[in-house]
């Protein structure tokens, strides 16, 4: 077991993101996971991500406020423990339309040639 306490979390900074704080909970590591990585991402109102695409699945689970995923046009407004997966390479857009903090678990696996 590889226990990584969120006191020893490292911010990071994800491409074309804007208004939020990553923490990166477990992955990249020693002794941690080996297909995925996982962080906590914190949008402030108006905060977001995209629009972009990535060639590999990812999923957000929200765990407090809202967060607006938009994807061919089509809004879908996440709550409290909703989740979704972003499909290889669909374009996708993320924004906090709410005056309150979106906390949000990130699940994404590693990139090719990526060493954990």
């Amino acid at each position: 077991m590889h226990v990584k306490r969120f006191a020893e979390a490292k911010p990071y900074d994800a491409p074309n993101h804007y208004g939020v704080v990553g923490l990166r909970l477990q992955g990249f590591e020693p002794g941690g996971p080996t297909n995925q990585w996982i962080g906590l991402s914190q949008f402030l109102p108006g905060g977001g991500a995209g629009p972009d695409s990535t060639p590999f699945e990812k999923v957000y689970v929200v765990l407090d406020g809202e967060m607006t995923v938009i994807v061919d046009g089509h809004e879908t407004v996440l709550g409290r423990y909703d989740s979704c997966t972003i499909a290889p390479n669909e374009v996708r857009q993320i924004v906090n339309r709410r005056n309150d903090v979106c906390t949000m678990l990130v699940v994404i696996p590693y990139p090719p040639g990526a060493k954990p």
